[in-house]
């Protein structure tokens, strides 16, 4: 059988036929645009291989013949964007993603068939690293500790990357007992030969339980295989801090606590909460994120920097903006901005309209992608501690303040105290709402909408309603009162089949054993 030296197109997937004598995939690597063969034939060639997989989740190809012209997916902007604009404390205000906001997709959404694409573009990607440099290791090429590090940080990558679209395409993980519920494909073989997309593309959904069995075994072969320290490559500590989210999702309070300690003294908040933005590459406390370059960007739609800072794709809503529980002092509140000038703060004004500027370079895009950092590691265990069945509401309530307090203009008066909350429930609901305004802008609010349908203590009954896409007045803004409309887009309920989304229509195709497993109501 001869070896196809290509990349799939779409997701490996979303092809119609393939033969072994098709020359039209794409070249596997975005960087050295060189053959899978000799990829890894030389220590610099694996190296260049590798970066080759941190740019295909940097930046992605979308619907481009070149590899490197992506639109951020799915872990540049993309993810940011999407976990954004599906919930209701960001306001969309253009056209770019306005059907994920307004939840009008179908099968064939662009912005949605992508996620799915470029993320098992990434997943095959991840695979052929592994297989790749175990091969060269077994030659001699290079050593079996630096493809332990290679592969550790593949698995990383595959592991989040499926997560990431299980809370997309697929019901929570409480949704059924035993997560025994459609997940999405689990997929661990890189495919390179014809005989491999023959049999990989029958392959259909595992189950959430089971993709959620693999992510966690994965994320522990990260941790123990691991060697990178650096901030923009998968690193053992990278791996830990993603496992609090897991079991997060999980409701495995003990797990996050457990994995959380494990970061003790590994990270420390920024004294600002803008600290993490000013230096995205230098700080303290960002944990993993991704690079983006001048000279990486594709035009102007894979960076955080252009969408939600020169471009203005979406905006801070009101509804998040006027919450009570965000001091009107708060200094990320700090908008120091002129009509002409963004300014240096956390947010500035356009237009009367509140934008984020977490993202500082809106010139030549350099901010790095946040993918996780410590704050969410203390919220996640703030949470799980108020949440375990010998519940420590103690350790939760200095979890809690530790992120918030740093923010506050007058700690001293205006940090939280136990007296503050009658229950586990009520510091639960301080601990949410800390983390919509923590990570606002940063697209961690769909994950959070999307565990807690059914919630025991702080339940959402599927996708709240929202601003009317566009720039809202600035009037919406005025502090004093908790928002209460104008809306414009209706909430979602958690029954609706649009509550989670189709799988793409282009993997329908080529794949009978997903067409007959598509999310119902599609």
């Amino acid at each position: 059988m001869k070896k196809i030296f290509k990349y799939i197109t779409l997701s490996f997937f979303g092809i119609s036929v393939i033969s072994c004598s098709d020359e039209t995939l794409l070249d596997l690597s975005p960087i050295n645009n060189i053959s899978l063969s000799d990829s890894y034939s030389s220590a610099s060639l694996i190296e260049s291989s590798v970066n080759g997989m941190y740019n295909a989740a940097a930046i992605g190809q979308y619907n481009s013949t070149n590899p490197n012209a992506g639109r951020g997916y799915i872990w540049g902007a993309a993810f940011v964007q999407q976990g954004d604009n599906r919930g209701e404390d960001v306001v969309n205000t253009a056209t770019f993603y306005q059907l994920t906001y307004t939840a009008t997709y179908d099968p064939t959404t662009a912005n949605n068939v992508y996620y799915w694409i470029d993320g098992y573009r990434l997943i095959n990607r991840a695979n052929l690293v592994i297989e790749g440099v175990t091969t060269a290791a077994e030659a001699g090429i290079i050593t079996q500790a630096v493809a332990d590090d290679y592969i550790g940080q593949a698995k990383f990558l595959r592991a989040i990357t499926h997560f990431e679209l299980l809370n997309f395409f697929a019901r929570p993980y409480n949704f059924s007992a035993g997560a025994s519920h459609p997940g999405v494909p689990y997929r661990e073989v890189g495919i390179d030969t014809q005989a491999e997309i023959d049999s990989e593309i029958v392959l259909g959904r595992n189950t959430v339980a089971e993709v959620y069995e693999k992510v966690l075994q994965d994320l522990d072969d990260a941790e123990s295989l691991i060697t990178n320290t650096s901030l923009t490559k998968a690193s053992a500590n990278a791996a830990i801090a993603f496992k609090t989210r897991v079991y997060l999702h999980m409701r495995d309070w003990d797990g996050v606590i457990a994995e959380g300690n494990k970061l003790t003294g590994e990270y420390t908040l920024e004294d600002s909460p803008n600290g993490p933005f000013n230096d995205s590459y230098g700080n303290s406390e960002s944990i993993f994120s991704l690079t983006q370059a001048a000279t990486m960007n594709p035009g102007v739609n894979a960076a955080l920097a252009s969408q939600y800072n020169r471009r203005r794709l979406v905006a801070i809503s009101p509804i998040i903006w006027r919450d009570p529980s965000w001091l009107a002092d708060d200094l990320r509140r700090e908008d120091n901005s002129t009509e002409t000038e963004v300014g240096t703060g956390m947010v500035f004004t356009a237009g009367g309209a509140k934008f984020t500027l977490k993202y500082k370079d809106g010139v030549n895009y350099t901010d790095a992608s946040p993918v996780i950092r410590y704050a969410e590691v203390l919220l996640n265990m703030a949470e799980a501690q108020a949440r375990r069945v010998a519940a420590d509401l103690g350790a939760s309530l200095s979890l809690l303040n530790q992120v918030r307090n740093r923010s506050l203009a007058d700690p001293a008066t205006q940090a939280y105290v136990a007296g503050d909350f009658a229950n586990a429930g009520e510091l639960v609901g301080a601990i949410l709402k800390e983390r919509r305004i923590e990570f606002l802008m940063e697209g961690r609010r769909w994950s959070d909408i999307h565990r807690l349908q059914g919630d025991d203590l702080q339940p959402i009954n599927g996708i709240p309603q929202k601003v009317a896409n566009g720039t809202p007045a600035a009037e919406l803004y005025t502090l004093g009162t908790p928002y209460d409309g104008p809306y414009g887009v209706p909430a979602v309920p958690y029954a609706d089949f649009k509550f989670v989304w189709p799988i793409p229509q282009v993997e329908i195709n080529a794949n009978p054993t997903l067409a007959d497993q598509q999310n119902p109501g599609w």
